[in-house]
């Protein structure tokens, strides 16, 4: 390999913007095409209600929507979100009137609150696709969230009063 000095030649460092939608918002970020989209959503454009937990999708805290399935932003990098529709928790209601969202607070589901956004986003996929769901519907949408305070019966209970008022 052979390198050749040239004083005429400057390197610059190339910005590459990516645009993406969050919450029929459309965001513009330079973060490595690599980089969970967690980091971007919480730290570039301040949408918090997406929780950091395991970093590895196993406990289901960070879940959001990815046009509409849900999904968990830990593992889920930048690059593989060009062109598609984000949604966050804060997405989901602006006035947190959404029917999960009531039945949440009606069953007092909330404990210590870290696991919520990711509960709220996994049940609100599943009413999307079931209006009516099961309890082996819910127990598989529900699969892999996890709730260190054990309010599991208490979550069953609010999807399926939300599913009742008509909630997706």
């Amino acid at each position: 390999m052979i390198y050749i000095s040239c004083p005429e030649i400057v390197l610059q460092e190339v910005r590459i913007v990516a645009k993406i939608t969050v919450n029929k918002k459309t965001y513009e970020t330079d973060a490595d095409p690599s980089t969970p989209v967690l980091w971007i959503i919480r730290d570039e454009f301040g949408l918090t209600g997406t929780k950091f937990g395991c970093g590895i999708a196993q406990c289901g805290s960070c879940t959001i929507h990815i046009d509409g399935e849900p999904r968990r932003a830990c593992i889920t990098t930048l690059a593989s979100v060009a062109g598609k529709e984000i949604t966050t928790i804060e997405g989901i209601s602006t006035a947190s009137d959404h029917p999960l969202q009531k039945a949440w607070i009606e069953n007092d589901v909330p404990q210590c609150g870290y696991c919520q956004s990711g509960q709220i986003m996994a049940a609100a996929g599943l009413l999307a696709k079931k209006k009516d769901p099961t309890d082996a519907d819910i127990d598989a949408a529900m699969n892999g969230i996890i709730c260190r305070c054990g309010t599991y019966n208490r979550i069953r209970a609010a999807i399926k009063q939300a599913a009742m008022q008509g909630g997706k």
